[in-house]
């Protein structure tokens, strides 16, 4: 079965498809003998790398039509380019994301592709091979009516973020900078889901939402064709506020799995498919040249 340019599948594990050749971003995929042989025995056995996602989380991991199963975004896109080259399925499962990691740690999943952001705490339990560097960016509703330029702008103000994500911590050790400039404390707003936080966004429950700038500037362009937020652009931080690794996740139990992980993806960007899949989403710029493991320093 092939894997269209879209992107689609399904949030079953049972019911992915067997990641055989895939044809991702317009690029036809094979699987890699040597990296085939280079999986743990358990997995090739298995034929199924068990992985788990935060959905939705746009660009990285979004359903094609909202109320049916079938996903698409960078990271799912990814993850069957790593299937086909590796001659496994890579079965992705929707999680809550503060969920995503104690299900790991419980066996239940393999690894996590869902924009996670490499840090030394989740390195604690996760081994991460990251194929990205980002930051984070602020999204504001449509004109911007609290006129806000940069992070210093959201003291004093209440702000959206999901729970368990690298920006709810940019977002707390920013604190003292609003006491040493003379403002109030942001009032950080925790929601399940980013969709979550989206939605008090527009009802101006919080005035602006804090999240991935590859996600703040992806969710300003296409929700509500483009009419119901917008993304805040500060030149002092072009690629976004604590820019940090962006890896896949796996389980420390399968180190010979991140080792295979990070062979696959390293031939994915000598061969230029993880460009194009990040370029198929408007965020190329944030693909890195080399699948380092655990590169994150903090």
């Amino acid at each position: 079965m092939t894997v269209s340019a879209c992107g689609s599948g399904s949030t079953d594990s049972e019911a992915a498809a067997p990641a055989v050749d895939a044809t991702v971003a317009g690029v036809h995929i094979t699987r890699d003998a040597k990296l085939h042989a280079a999986l743990p025995a358990d997995v090739r056995s298995a034929g199924t790398v068990r992985v788990a996602t935060d959905v939705p989380y746009a660009p990285f991991v979004m359903f094609v039509t909202e109320g049916k199963p079938e996903l698409t975004g960078l990271d799912y896109d990814l993850g069957q380019a790593l299937g086909a080259k590796l001659g496994v399925r890579f079965a992705f499962t929707a999680q809550k994301f503060d969920g995503i990691v104690p299900a790991i740690q419980a066996g239940k999943f393999d690894a996590v592709m869902s924009a996670m952001t490499d840090t030394k705490e989740r390195q604690q339990v996760l081994d991460f091979v990251d194929y990205s560097v980002s930051g984070s960016g602020i999204l504001v509703t449509k004109g911007n009516p609290d006129h806000i330029s940069r992070l210093d702008d959201l003291c004093g103000r209440k702000v959206g973020a999901e729970v368990a994500t690298h920006q709810l911590d940019v977002l707390k050790a920013h604190q003292p900078a609003c006491a040493k400039a003379g403002k109030g404390p942001i009032s950080i707003q925790t929601f399940p889901k980013d969709s979550d936080a989206q939605l008090a966004l527009r009802s101006r429950k919080v005035a602006a939402d804090l999240l991935t700038k590859p996600a703040a500037g992806w969710t300003a362009k296409t929700a509500d064709g483009g009419r119901a937020f917008a993304a805040v652009n500060d030149p002092a931080a072009a690629g976004g506020y604590e820019a940090t690794p962006n890896g896949i996740g796996v389980t420390k139990r399968l180190p010979g799995l991140t080792d295979a992980i990070q062979k696959a993806v390293q031939a994915l960007i000598d061969d230029g498919t993880l460009r194009k899949i990040c370029a198929k989403y408007g965020v190329a710029s944030i693909a890195v040249n080399e699948a380092t493991k655990n590169a994150a320093v903090s």
